[in-house]
């Protein structure tokens, strides 16, 4: 009986997913299913080289959770990769999903960002980049001991992570916390809106870049806990404005606005 409820809660799950991705966005964003984008994102980071030739793709579960997809959606999504031919999957003890040798290029060019959308995520890094100053200006003055503690703990199951989707559900915890360290009340739910809709963008990237933004959460913990706000804030600041450059449409030419 068990069994049979967990599957119906991942059909609903996945039914629901397509609208939650296609609802609110911003001007430029192309609606698509949550399959779609999880092709979508696969997709890209291996067009980009973040994800390599014959490189091992997470357990089903994990690639799920660090997209923030339900399992069905994620088996789809990688089946229809396999069948395409972008992915290669191996039975046994050693088997699993890999990066295809020679990903088709046809089908790799037909998973990626429009330059509109790539403008439109642009944007939605500066909404969060002034969320974030915010958030981390109050954290540094509200934040209990308790609250700084799992922050530092959190920045430790990131530095010890060894892939991108367990370090990717850390990563978001750290930030919904600190959210949630700021007291900001009603507030901080408009943050944590913002943050979810950025996650569904995020694609896989190498752990060692990781592990590198990685520090910008231990530098900010140290910050919050000696109170030195604006310390805090330019951490921050610096660590959410480098995703212009670092997500996938800080490789497309950001069109910056005319004048008014």
């Amino acid at each position: 009986m068990g069994r049979k409820v967990a599957d119906m809660t991942r059909q609903l799950e996945d039914t629901a997913e397509p609208a939650r991705l296609g609802a609110g966005r911003m001007p430029g964003m192309e609606r698509r299913s949550a399959m779609d984008a999880v092709r979508m994102r696969i997709g890209m980071a291996i067009s980009l080289g973040l994800l390599k030739p014959g490189e091992r793709l997470p357990d089903q579960e994990d690639v799920a959770l660090g997209l923030s997809v339900s399992p069905i959606t994620a088996r789809r999504a990688l089946a229809s990769l396999a069948e395409q031919g972008v992915v290669v999957r191996r039975r046994g003890r050693a088997g699993g999903t890999f990066v295809a040798d020679s990903p088709p290029t046809d089908i790799l060019a037909s998973l990626s960002a429009s330059p509109a959308e790539s403008q439109a995520v642009n944007r939605l890094v500066d909404r969060r980049l002034l969320f974030e100053c915010a958030v981390t200006h109050y954290a540094a003055v509200n934040a209990t001991d308790e609250q700084l503690d799992e922050l530092e703990r959190l920045t430790l199951e990131m530095a010890e992570s060894t892939d991108w989707s367990y370090y990717h559900r850390m990563d978001e915890q750290f930030h919904q916390l600190v959210g949630t360290a700021s007291g900001m009340g009603t507030a901080v739910d408009v943050y944590h809106a913002t943050l979810d809709e950025l996650y569904d963008y995020f694609i896989p990237y190498p752990i060692e870049k990781l592990h590198k933004s990685n520090h910008d959460h231990i530098a900010l913990v140290e910050a919050l806990r000696a109170g030195r706000v604006d310390e805090a804030v330019e951490v921050s600041r610096k660590h959410v404005d480098i995703l212009h450059r670092t997500m996938f449409m800080g490789l497309t030419e950001r069109v910056e606005p005319g004048p008014k």
